[in-house]
C-alpha cells in the first residue's frame, strides 16, 4: 500500500509539473500569434525564405522539450507553418494543414513505402514474441552476454554490421538486442541512444548505403563515389560518435539524464511501466533461438536483394551502382514483405504457432507501430510547412553569400549550418541537397582538399543535427525500436550528441588549416577520453 501511495504521489507531481509547463508555454505562445498575426497578417511582411521560415520546426521541438508531448508539440508546429503561409487566413490555413500537409504526406510514394515498412517490422516482430523466439534469444544471449558492458558492446556491434540503411538498422537492432539489454537492465533510453548513434553516423562513413547514393548523387560535375570516400576520414561527427560510445560503455558513465535512467533501469518499479518487456520467468518457452535468428537473417537478406533489385542488379548494373540507384522505400517494402511471407511458412511448418494466431499476429503488430506512424506523419507534414514557407532556399542565399570569403573556417561554419538546417528539418539528406551543391560551386577547381573537407563538414553537421532533433525519421524510428518514449529518448541522448558536435566543431576549424583528418581525428579522441575521464572521476567522488 505504501509503495502504491508513493507510486501515486509521485505520478501527481509529474502531472502537475508537466500542467504548469504547459501554461507557461501556452502563455508565451498565445502573445506571439497575436504579434505575429498582426505584422504578418496585417501589415504584410515578407515570410517566404526569410528567417521566419525556420519558426515552425523550432516552435515544435522546443515545446516538445518543454511539456513532453510529442503529437501536440508537431501539432502546433504545423499550424504555425499554415498561418505563416496563409497570412493568419482561417479557411486558407485548415486547407493547407489538411489538403498540402497530411493529405499530400501521407499519398507520397515514398513515405508510405516507409509506412508500410514500419508495418510489416511490427508484425514479424510480434510474430517473433509470440512464437517465443524473442524470449528464447535472450535466453540464449544472455548465457553468453553476462554483464551490462557486454551487452551494450553487441549492440553496437550489431548496429555498425547493418549500415546499410538507417531506418532498417533501427528497427532490426532493437528488435534483436532488447531482449539481452533488458535482462541486463540496461534502461530502454541507452539503448535507443545505442541504436541511433549506430544508424546514420555509421550508414554515412558505408559506402555501400543508401546514404552513400544519396550524397553521391548531390556532387555534379564529380565521381560522387570517389568524393564520398574521400571525406570519410574527415567526417568527424560520425567518427567520434562511435569512439565515444565504445568509450562510454567501457569506461562506465553516465551523465545528465541518461545517468538518472540508468540508475532507475536498476530498480523493479522502472520495468513495471516499460512497453514490451522481455519477461524473465522460469515458465517453459516453446521458442527456439532461431525462431528469432531465421525472421532477422531472411529480413537482411530480403532487403539486400529489394534494394539492388530496385537499383538494376538483375539487369546488369554493378553491385555499387544498384545501390547508388535504388529507392530504398521500394526495396525495403518488397524485402520485407518477402521475409514476412517466408517467416509465416517457417513458423506454420514448424509447427510452434497456429494459423489463426498468426493472423492474430498481423494488426497487433500494426497496432505496435501506430506511436511511430504518427510521429512520422506529423514530422513529414511540418517539413512540407517548412519547405512551402522556403527555408531551403533562405539557407541556401544565406550560405551561397558569404561562403567563398570564409575559407579555412569555412568547414566549421557549415558543420554549425548543417547542424542547424538538420535539426530544425528533421532531414539530413534535404540537409546535403542543399549545401553540398554549394560547396561544389565554391571549390571545385579551386581547391579540391578543401572542398572535400567542407563536403563532409556538411555530412557531419546533417547527421548530427538528424540525430538530436525530435522530428527525424530516424530519431522517431529508434525510439520505436528500442520501445521507448520518444520524448525520453531525445532528452537522454541531446547532451551526448552535443558533447560530440562540440568536439566535432573543435576538429573541422583545425582541419580548415592544416588540411589533414588525422590531427584533428586523433584530438577530438583525446579530447573525448579526457572529458569522459574526468565526469566518471567526479561521478565517483559526489
Amino acid at each position: 500500500m505504501k509503495e502504491e501511495r508513493e507510486k501515486k504521489a509521485e505520478k501527481q507531481v509529474i502531472e502537475k509539473t508537466k500542467t504548469g509547463r504547459i501554461r507557461i508555454a501556452g502563455a508565451v505562445l498565445i502573445p506571439f500569434f497575436v504579434i505575429c498575426g498582426y505584422v504578418i497578417g496585417v501589415k504584410g511582411m515578407q515570410v517566404e525564405e526569410s528567417f521566419w521560415a525556420l519558426f515552425p520546426p523550432l516552435i515544435a521541438i522546443a515545446l516538445a522539450l518543454i511539456t513532453k508531448e510529442v503529437y501536440s508539440s508537431l501539432f502546433v508546429g504545423i499550424l504555425t507553418g499554415a498561418l505563416f503561409w496563409a497570412r493568419f487566413d482561417p479557411v486558407q490555413t485548415l486547407n493547407h494543414v489538411f489538403k498540402d500537409g497530411f493529405i499530400t504526406v501521407i499519398a507520397d510514394a515514398w513515405n508510405v513505402g516507409i509506412l508500410l515498412f514500419l508495418v510489416i517490422l511490427g508484425m514479424m516482430v510480434q510474430l517473433m514474441n509470440r512464437t517465443g523466439g524473442s524470449k528464447a534469444f535472450g535466453q540464449w544471449a544472455g548465457s553468453r552476454i553476462k554483464s551490462s558492458v557486454g551487452a551494450q558492446l553487441a549492440t553496437i556491434g550489431l548496429g555498425v554490421l547493418i549500415f546499410i540503411d538507417d531506418y532498417f538498422n533501427c528497427l532490426t537492432v532493437g528488435s534483436v538486442m532488447r531482449p539481452v539489454t533488458d535482462k541486463q537492465k540496461i534502461s530502454r533510453e541507452k539503448l535507443s541512444y545505442l541504436i541511433d548513434a549506430t544508424a546514420a553516423p555509421v550508414c554515412i562513413i558505408a559506402p555501400i548505403s543508401s546514404w552513400a547514393a544519396a550524397v553521391a548523387g548531390f556532387v555534379e560535375g564529380e565521381n560522387g563515389m570517389h568524393i564520398f570516400l574521400q571525406a570519410i576520414p574527415y567526417n568527424f561527427y560520425a567518427l567520434l560518435t562511435i569512439a565515444m560510445m565504445i568509450m562510454l560503455v567501457t569506461m562506465k558513465v553516465s551523465y545528465g539524464p541518461m545517468a538518472g535512467y540508468e540508475k532507475q533501469a536498476l530498480l523493479e518499479a522502472y520495468w513495471k511501466g516499460v512497453e514490451g518487456q522481455t519477461e524473465s520467468g522460469n515458465e517453459e518457452i516453446k521458442g527456439r533461438v532461431s525462431d528469432m535468428v531465421v525472421p532477422i537473417v531472411l529480413l537482411i537478406a530480403c532487403c539486400t536483394i529489394g534494394m539492388i533489385y530496385t537499383g538494376g542488379f538483375f539487369e546488369g548494373e554493378s553491385f555499387i551502382n544498384a545501390f547508388a540507384n535504388s529507392d530504398a522505400s521500394v526495396g525495403l517494402v518488397l524485402g520485407s514483405a518477402t521475409a514476412l511471407i517466408i517467416t509465416l511458412l517457417f513458423y506454420l511448418l514448424r509447427g510452434i504457432i497456429s494459423f489463426e494466431d498468426c493472423m492474430t499476429c498481423l494488426p497487433e503488430g500494426f497496432k505496435q507501430m501506430v506511436p511511430a506512424i504518427l510521429i512520422l506523419t506529423f514530422a513529414w507534414s511540418l517539413k512540407a510547412m517548412t519547405d512551402n514557407l522556403g527555408a531551403a532556399q533562405y539557407v541556401y542565399n544565406m550560405v551561397n553569400g558569404s561562403a567563398k570569403e570564409l575559407q579555412g573556417f569555412l568547414p566549421c561554419i557549415i558543420f554549425l549550418i548543417a547542424i542547424g538546417l538538420a535539426f530544425s528539418t528533421g532531414t539530413s539528406w534535404g540537409t546535403f541537397g542543399i549545401l553540398i551543391p554549394i560547396v561544389v560551386d565554391c571549390f571545385q577547381n579551386v581547391d579540391h582538399t578543401m572542398m572535400i573537407i567542407a563536403i563532409s563538414a556538411c555530412m557531419a553537421g546533417a547527421v548530427c543535427g538528424d540525430h538530436c532533433s525530435p522530428i527525424s525519421d530516424t530519431t522517431i524510428m529508434s525510439s520505436a525500436g528500442a520501445q521507448c518514449r520518444h520524448i525520453n529518448h531525445v532528452a537522454t541522448q541531446l547532451p551526448y550528441a552535443f558533447t560530440a558536435a562540440a568536439i566535432s566543431f573543435v576538429c573541422y576549424l583545425i582541419a580548415g588549416f592544416v588540411h589533414n583528418p588525422w590531427v584533428p581525428l586523433a584530438a577530438g579522441l583525446v579530447f573525448i577520453f579526457v572529458l569522459l575521464y574526468v565526469l566518471k572521476r567526479n561521478t565517483a567522488n559526489t
